[in-house]
């Protein structure tokens, strides 16, 4: 075995080592379940005579376009928690550090950030990159429903709460949502939301507390992967996110879907996606966006549930 870097966390090297007794047992199984918990912490192991090096890889793949996009990780977990990120890298790693802090090794936390980063916000990504949280770097940058679409695809988990970096989580939001999702009743849940109001023409939406909605938002909202992507998932040519998110929800309604808007553990910081946005950039965006809803689903009043 060569020489190792003393950066090398003990845990890796411990790994390491247990990979080789894996091997000299023929666990291959076991073997290939240790690389793969090196690679999750960030080293690429490589068998030399005599033993193996460990060579640190990448914080986290960098790739120049959405289209490049891998799984985050070979993992399997309960939920994932995916996050969008358009800037504004502190909020992003103030909502991450709340998941850490209410949920469990079950959860993973997966990231993708569009566009640069500075050298600052680098340090700041780094240090919040453990064994379940996983972040990808699109440095072309790439839009909003793109992006979701993607972490819909790619979550390690059958379930997938998409929550923007404004939302802070205060308690145990995960598990009554989970729990919810799990019984099969719903498509989708939320902790805002509401009914089309067919009076206004469905130019807005009233929200009516807890129960069956017809659009849920986008602040945290927890779908069934496989029916969130059966229905069409987000609409790619949402560049921003303002009304994409009703978009979705009525095309889960249109596929039978049901959803459900609860009380949660949650609160709102700034929306700086919103109030730091330049208004007249998120004010066509937000005008295209809701105008396809109404060109697609105004008038059919049949998708929307019966609660009024």
């Amino acid at each position: 075995m060569s020489d190792l870097d003393n950066s090398i966390p003990e845990i890796v090297i411990e790994l390491a080592h247990a990979r080789i007794s894996a091997r000299a047992a023929k666990d291959w199984a076991l073997a290939d379940q240790l690389r793969s918990q090196i690679a999750d912490a960030g080293y690429d192991l490589k068998d030399v005579a005599g033993g193996f090096e460990l060579i640190s890889r990448q914080a986290f793949p960098v790739i120049s376009r959405i289209g490049d996009m891998r799984k985050f990780t070979e993992k399997e977990f309960d939920i994932s928690v995916g996050i969008y990120v358009d800037g504004f890298i502190g909020d992003a790693a103030e909502s991450i550090k709340a998941i850490r802090e209410h949920s469990g090794e079950s959860t993973a936390i997966v990231v993708i950030i569009s566009g640069a980063v500075s050298a600052d916000e680098l340090q700041l990504i780094k240090s919040i990159i453990d064994q379940r949280t996983f972040l990808v770097q699109v440095t072309e940058g790439v839009g909003f429903g793109e992006a979701t679409n993607a972490i819909l695809k790619f979550a390690p988990s059958p379930y997938v709460i998409l929550m923007d970096p404004s939302t802070r989580i205060l308690g145990d939001a995960l598990t009554p949502v989970l729990r919810e999702l799990q019984s099969g009743a719903w498509s989708a849940v939320g902790w805002r939301g509401g009914l089309v109001d067919v009076d206004d023409e469905w130019r807005s939406v009233n929200d009516k507390g807890p129960g069956a909605v017809d659009v849920l938002f986008g602040y945290f909202l927890a779908v069934n992967r496989s029916d969130a992507i059966e229905c069409g998932g987000f609409n790619n040519r949402a560049v921003y996110y303002r009304n994409a998110d009703i978009e979705f929800s009525l095309r889960l309604r249109q596929a039978q879907g049901n959803l459900l808007q609860m009380e949660l553990p949650l609160e709102q910081a700034r929306h700086h996606g919103y109030y730091d946005t330049d208004p007249d950039y998120r004010d066509e965006q937000s005008r295209k966006n809701y105008e396809r809803i109404l060109e697609r689903f105004r008038g059919k009043n049949e998708i929307l549930v019966p609660r009024r």
